[in-house]
């Protein structure tokens, strides 16, 4: 791991943790998963939003401003807004995305939930969704959420990700297996 991101998850993780405690002992834990919710729509539909987080070109009054102007029209809670104002003022906006990430392992861990990431070749049906999720939380012990992507150049089967586990049953990975393995041979 890089040094900066290092510092960024750091950072992330004394932020994130301060706001799942101020949200437990407020019981809003459901408002800070609906603010993560729009904060992750945010940052992944709007150029703008990430550009405001990560340029330096904006003045911390600025980036205060927007933020507070962005949180009221997206009714984030008042921790969530008041935590972003903070980010804005000590020029740490720029963790938000980690931010976003390590809020949501720590609010998965304290329900005893894991989110699995799942790459298929074609999108997954409900029942195929389920099963996978059953057979994960047998094997972990844990109320599994899937986080599903497609990738058609698997050709067929999936790459799971659980924590630091993954299982690559793709075809793809079985015919780069079955090459090297012929090289050796050969």
């Amino acid at each position: 791991m890089s040094e900066t991101a290092s510092i960024s998850t750091g950072i992330a993780q004394r932020y994130a943790s301060a706001v799942y405690e101020i949200a437990k002992d407020g019981k809003a834990v459901k408002a800070i998963e609906t603010d993560l919710d729009a904060l992750q729509g945010a940052l992944n539909d709007s150029e703008d939003f990430r550009n405001l987080i990560h340029s330096p070109i904006y003045t911390r009054d600025e980036q205060g401003a927007a933020i507070t102007a962005l949180a009221k029209k997206m009714k984030l809670s008042e921790t969530m807004a008041n935590t972003l104002s903070l980010m804005a003022a000590k020029r740490r906006l720029f963790v938000l995305p980690a931010l976003v990430q390590t809020l949501r392992d720590t609010i998965a861990a304290d329900k005893g939930e894991v989110t699995a990431e799942v790459v298929s070749a074609k999108a997954l049906t409900k029942a195929q969704s389920d099963k996978l999720a059953k057979s994960l939380k047998a094997s972990t012990g844990k109320t599994v959420s899937l986080q599903t992507s497609v990738d058609e150049s698997l050709i067929g089967g999936l790459i799971v990700k659980v924590g630091s586990k993954m299982i690559d049953t793709s075809i793809r990975s079985k015919l780069n297996s079955l090459q090297n393995a012929m090289k050796e041979v050969g």
